[in-house]
């Protein structure tokens, strides 16, 4: 395995890192969850660009358009880039301007930017379902976790063709984790050059072994979820990949949330600084698809089927 990105990787990285600094950041994200709004303008420039047609791009891929939801994500783009990169393409769907809200369903929990969004992703047994959404219907919930959420009532359902549902999930599962290792990379920045600048008894709290050896276990932690979720997207989400994926980042989440906040105290708790930005948000993920439990049993359900 290649543990370097490509050329065409690099340049697709820088591009997109630089429309990203235009469009998005923790400015922006303060603004949009303040007015509780979609990104309309981030997504307009994506899709201008052709960020949003990564996945069935030769030169980048299915594992292109996973970075690219990973740097979405760690840069707070305020947009639903699973379904739009990876879920959608995988499923040979159009995307439509707009949020796209996906659920799973008789699970009643609030959508991410479920009050503004048209077109709803049900995965319903063995089959997937293209919903019609009333963003009028919606019922907002309110949310202290960076994205807008609420409850919907899908109205115009089409049924997609069997075994749409287990191409919607891995996927699903690869696209939640690629934005939770943006997100806890950039968390964990954070951390560290705290640690560097944050200073006791005339000595960087960083210089403490004890420190050290917290923000290197980090480090490892962050990079295998990484790499699991590239992996999974480079073979193209075999349901096992996928939730080993999944199943990892989720528990590397809880840890890496308990101990930024903890390395950096008081000051990482106020909502002046930018580090909850990211934490918040990422409790939001560790939600979705029934959360690391469920994760959990799908890789012990697919070892044990391959077992059998």
């Amino acid at each position: 395995m290649d543990f370097e990105l490509s050329s065409t990787q690099s340049a697709l990285l820088d591009s997109l890192g630089t429309l990203l600094s235009r469009h998005a950041g923790t400015t922006r994200s303060r603004a949009l969850a303040a007015s509780g709004e979609y990104d309309h303008a981030l997504e307009s420039e994506l899709r201008q660009a052709g960020f949003l047609d990564l996945f069935e791009a030769e030169e980048a891929g299915p594992l292109g358009a996973a970075l690219a939801v990973e740097l979405i994500a760690a840069e707070l783009g305020g947009i639903t880039p699973v379904p739009h990169l990876l879920v959608l393409p995988a499923l040979g769907l159009e995307r439509p301007e707009g949020p796209i809200a996906m659920a799973v369903a008789g699970d009643s929990s609030p959508i991410r930017h479920g009050g503004e969004a048209e077109l709803m992703l049900l995965v319903d047994g063995d089959r997937c379902v293209v919903a019609e959404l009333d963003p009028a219907a919606a019922d907002p919930v309110p949310s202290a976790y960076g994205y807008p959420l609420a409850r919907v009532s899908p109205t115009r359902r089409r049924e997609l063709a069997p075994g749409t549902s287990a191409v919607a999930v891995n996927w699903w599962r690869v696209g939640v984790s690629a934005e939770a290792v943006g997100m806890m990379r950039q968390a964990l920045d954070i951390a560290v050059t705290y640690a560097k600048d944050r200073k006791v008894f005339g000595r960087s709290i960083g210089s403490f072994q004890a420190l050290q050896h917290r923000l290197a276990e980090l480090s490892v932690f962050v990079e295998g979820a990484r790499w699991l979720v590239y992996e999974a997207a480079f073979r193209g989400a075999p349901a096992e990949a996928a939730a080993v994926a999944s199943a990892h980042t989720m528990a590397t989440l809880s840890r890496l949330t308990r101990e930024t906040h903890q390395i950096m105290g008081a000051v990482g708790l106020t909502t002046e600084h930018d580090l909850h930005l990211w934490t918040l948000r990422l409790q939001a993920l560790r939600a979705e698809l029934g959360g690391r439990r469920a994760h959990g049993r799908a890789v012990v359900a697919e070892r044990w089927a391959q077992a059998s």
